[in-house]
């Protein structure tokens, strides 16, 4: 469902990504792991259009989204929740939620989607600036729903957030999976939640990936003095 080979990006003149490969089938759920600054969130914004492809390819259910805006990916099928959320903090939760309609013709948002997060159906009326950290994340991923993405991108979802909201986010992004076949890459540095969450787990250090494991079989202890600083 998302192919990218040999992704490069830099910043100016300085490469953060250096030649990566990754795979995820179909409603696969990938942890990418890492310390700050290894260039998960590059690698996020350069899926996403928002940083440019240095070189590389990135195809999403056999389409080349390579070279595109972010609007463009968006509409074949790509969708993000940013680090920080990045949620309209002026604007209603239902108003948030339909910025994500955009690109499917649709007006109103679909039931299930308030079914994941009931939260919401609750608050629709309320600012989104007057939710907690936990409601704005389930906020940002409901906005990012609303799109009828194929493959959902989350970057460091659990930063900010009490771990009783993590667990449950978790659970929450499983079932979305199961519900919508949906292919899912979520950049993290909470071991727990990774493998909570995520059917595999990957390992960024400097820009290159250096480990990948089924959870099955991981070795958290190798995983843990990855991310130790």
């Amino acid at each position: 469902m998302l192919n990218v080979q040999s992704l490069s990006a830099a910043y100016g003149a300085s490469e953060v990504l250096h030649g990566v490969d990754i795979n995820v089938p179909a409603g696969e759920i990938v942890a990418i792991m890492g310390r700050n600054g290894m260039g998960k969130t590059t690698l996020m914004k350069t899926l996403m259009g928002i940083i440019p492809e240095k070189s590389g390819a990135v195809d999403v259910d056999g389409t080349p989204i390579t070279g595109l805006k972010s609007h463009q990916r968006v509409a074949k099928g790509v969708a993000y929740v940013p680090q920080g959320r990045m949620i309209f903090s002026a604007m209603t939760v239902q108003e948030n939620v339909e910025t994500g309609l955009t690109v499917t013709g649709q007006s109103k948002v679909p039931d299930d989607i308030y079914e994941l997060f009931p939260v919401l159906l609750d608050m629709k009326g309320r600012r989104g600036g007057n939710l907690s950290g936990g409601q704005q994340q389930q906020l940002a991923i409901a906005r990012a729903l609303a799109s009828n993405p194929k493959v959902l991108l989350l970057d460091e979802p659990t930063e900010g957030i009490q771990p009783s909201i993590i667990r449950e986010m978790a659970r929450t992004l499983r079932k979305i999976r199961d519900q919508k076949g949906l292919t899912i890459v979520v950049s993290e540095q909470v071991l727990s939640f990774a493998l909570d969450v995520a059917d595999r787990v990957m390992v960024i250090e400097n820009g290159s990936f250096v480990h990948d494991s089924p959870r099955d079989g991981i070795d958290e202890a190798k995983v843990s003095k990855f991310l130790s600083v």
